[in-house]
């Protein structure tokens, strides 16, 4: 793992990967999005509202794999100091917060049909809307400091921290009375009709390398961030040493 604190090493792989994260994404929504808005048969309870099923779903499951992500990273960051981990949080956080805004947005359109309001304060709604606060927050305290390393530590322990949040988000339906549907996957198989599947899974494809790329393209911009940062902070030095 350490060798990939080099980030030359660790863009050669996730530029390797850029293309190919892409390309799928692409493939797999001009394939997925006429089958699932438009071909997909409507739901014999929800009719053509289910349709919003197949964004809001992949969106609320991006929303806590990107958050898994970063934990991970911000738990590498503290304890291993791995230089590359912190700019990966940095990179991945916003992604997730966007993804989590749309899972909620989703949600409260498909809700006012379904629930008769856009708004009700369900256990995995309320847990998810915790989740964009977290990432709100982790982007807020990640810039707070005029020190970044400081402002990384800060951000790393609330990453880690919150990462408490996705089990409680994951088992809401099972642990309270909650109007929200069950997870679509359980031990003893699917909880949906054979029909969403297929439109549902090129989504989640389509999500997840969409994801992938978007992550690698902030990963491209952080790096040099912290390269101008360096320059300007060896600028600063040259000039202060030149004074004295």
């Amino acid at each position: 793992m350490h060798r990939f604190a080099n980030p030359t090493a660790f863009m050669r792989i996730a530029n390797a990967i850029f293309p190919w994260a892409a390309g799928l994404a692409t493939v797999l929504f001009v394939i997925g999005l006429p089958v699932a808005l438009v071909t997909s048969p409507p739901d014999y309870q929800q009719g053509d509202s289910v349709r919003l099923f197949y964004v809001h779903v992949p969106s609320a499951w991006i929303s806590m794999l990107v958050y898994g992500s970063l934990a991970l990273s911000s738990a590498a960051f503290l304890i291993w100091r791995h230089p590359m981990a912190s700019v990966s949080a940095r990179a991945i956080a916003p992604v997730g917060a966007i993804f989590t805004a749309l899972a909620l947005v989703t949600g409260a359109l498909w809700g006012r049909p379904m629930w008769g309001a856009y708004w009700v304060w369900d256990a995995r709604l309320t847990s998810e809307l915790l989740l964009l606060f977290i990432y709100l927050g982790y982007i807020a305290i990640a810039d707070a400091f005029e020190d970044p390393e400081r402002g990384d530590k800060a951000a790393a322990v609330l990453g880690v921290v919150g990462s408490v949040n996705l089990p409680i988000i994951h088992f809401s339906v099972e642990w309270w009375n909650t109007l929200h549907q069950p997870s679509i996957i359980k031990m003893d198989g699917f909880t949906v009709d054979g029909s969403i599947l297929l439109p549902l899974f090129l989504m989640l494809g389509a999500f997840t390398c969409y994801a992938v790329a978007i992550w690698i393209l902030r990963l491209r911009s952080e790096l040099l961030a912290v390269k101008l940062r360096n320059a300007r902070m060896s600028e600063v030095n040259l000039a202060s040493a030149a004074a004295e």
